[in-house]
């Protein structure tokens, strides 16, 4: 059956079927394919699209504005301090004002609420570029990379470890379930998704044969493993306060080569970046001078061996969020 999602929003994959978030991949490779080979695919010329960013990025940014123009359409960036929404004028009222202007809005901020609100008053397909529960355009991604690698996606054994009730684990979880990708959270008990979050994933387990389940034990969990993929520990927008309390907790699910070692011997690793995987950042200047006596923070979330290393794909990964945002908005748009 043709799959057809022209004036859809794109808010969770908890909307799509297995098929149409397949078909989103595919389409993804396709538009990579005629980038490789430099084919024009100007198909929505005369279209315009506003990126609405209440978190800063480089590569959802980036991907929204280099898709966009390479699918021929005007593009508009605003950033908190350039709009008066949520301040002088309500989200509804700026969807409604926006939806007159654009054919699709795409959304990067805080709160779900917010991108689904876009959605319902525009009148526009909304894309969520993230909120802290879900970030969708990431797993299409995030899947196309696994794709690449393996020739498939159902039975492939993928772990995330870390913090798995973030943004991008809650994602991962669903799309998994629904792709019939065997999911294994690794990280520490107290930071599990919500139960709620885990038993709609069980129900599209059911009907994919996913296997879903949840572990603190790293060689337990990363045992076979085609699949390890990790995030940093502390997300954007939570105080600072919290680097202590999330390096005790997550320390000890470091993605090292010991990791890599215990996983199958083709395994892949991922990161949705930016990452702390060495020194070269502010940030990872600050947290190892302040705890740095006590941890080896040469390394947070997974070390420089791992991130630089032969089983890393994070790259090609980040490459690939231009090509599924560019299948993301022609397939909504066409």
């Amino acid at each position: 059956m043709p799959i057809n999602l022209q004036g859809r929003s794109f808010l969770t994959l908890s909307d799509y079927t297995p098929a149409e978030i397949q078909y989103l991949i595919d389409l993804g490779q396709r538009f990579k394919d005629l980038k490789m080979t430099r084919t024009p695919h100007r198909y929505l010329e005369g279209k315009n699209i506003v990126l609405l960013f209440e978190k800063t990025s480089t590569r959802t940014r980036c991907s929204f504005e280099v898709a966009g123009r390479d699918l021929g359409m005007g593009v508009t960036y605003l950033d908190p301090g350039s709009s008066q929404m949520g301040k002088k004028e309500s989200i509804s009222d700026t969807a409604k004002v926006l939806g007159r202007f654009y054919d699709g809005i795409e959304y990067r901020g805080f709160d779900q609420r917010m991108v689904e609100t876009l959605a319902e008053d525009s009148g526009v397909p909304v894309w969520n570029g993230l909120t802290d529960e879900f970030h969708p355009t990431q797993m299409i991604a995030d899947m196309l990379t696994i794709q690449e690698n393996f020739g498939y996606l159902k039975g492939i054994n993928f772990v995330f470890m870390g913090d798995c009730r973030n943004n991008v684990s809650n994602s991962l979880l669903i799309t998994c379930a629904k792709l019939g990708v065997n999911y294994t959270g690794c990280g520490p008990k107290e930071l599990m998704p919500k139960q709620e979050l885990i038993d709609k994933a069980k129900k599209f387990a059911e009907e994919s044969g996913s296997i879903i389940r949840f572990t603190d034990d790293v060689e337990e969990g990363t045992k076979d493993a085609d699949v390890i993929y990790t995030d940093i520990w502390v997300s954007m927008g939570e105080p600072d306060e919290v680097w202590e309390s999330r390096i005790n907790q997550l320390y000890p699910y470091k993605v090292n080569q010991k990791v890599i070692d215990n996983a199958s011997e083709d395994v892949i690793f991922l990161h949705c970046l930016p990452s702390f995987h060495d020194l070269k950042t502010t940030i990872g200047e600050e947290v190892n001078e302040k705890f740095g006596d006590k941890f080896d923070l040469d390394g947070m979330e997974v070390n420089d061996e791992v991130f630089l290393g032969k089983h890393s794909k994070v790259f090609d990964q980040a490459e690939n969020r231009m090509h599924t945002i560019k299948a993301v908005m022609f397939a909504t748009l066409k």
